[in-house]
């Protein structure tokens, strides 16, 4: 898992002074909402042509990532939004771009993001975070090693049968 510092992210929103530009100019590294996205996705090209700038959507987690199913091979990042950290509906949009539209860019977690969070993340299919401010990356980070030598009796968008591990 990803921790990203947002002082430090190349990713960068692309708005202006009075707020939102429904129409984006193309650059690399721009992370579009879904109205942006859909204003300039005809001139994008796909990640495999030699043209490609990556770019990246924000997706609300009230919208049904199918809107992005023809878009995927064009989009590098797709950012998922926690509001509160009980709403968990991101969990099922990162999990439907990685097991069903075989999604291979980063899907970052933004919002209410709790260290507690992080194992069933990583399983849903997220590779990026960014915590909220009042979090520490270190405990995000033993959060994620607590399962990994037993395994998990379900499997995950990464490793699709349960793996058992050794008893005590």
């Amino acid at each position: 898992m990803q921790f990203i510092d947002t002082h430090h992210d190349q990713w960068h929103t692309v708005g202006g002074e009075d707020g939102q530009i429904d129409h984006p100019p193309i650059k690399s590294n721009s992370l579009l909402t879904l109205a942006q996205w859909h204003a300039v996705r005809d001139q994008w090209p796909a990640k495999s042509a030699a043209d490609h700038k990556p770019v990246g959507v924000i997706l609300t987690n009230d919208t049904d990532v199918e809107v992005l199913e023809a878009d995927l091979s064009k989009l590098s990042l797709v950012v998922l939004q926690f509001p509160k950290w009980t709403d968990g509906r991101a969990y099922t949009q990162a999990h439907i771009l990685k097991s069903r539209y075989r999604f291979g860019g980063e899907i970052r977690a933004t919002g209410d993001v709790l260290v507690d969070m992080m194992p069933l993340m990583q399983r849903c299919g997220f590779n990026a975070v960014v915590l909220r401010a009042d979090q520490d990356r270190a405990i995000a980070e033993r959060q994620l090693g607590f399962f990994a030598a037993r395994g998990h009796y379900q499997g995950d968008v990464n490793t699709t049968q349960p793996v058992f591990g050794r008893v005590a």
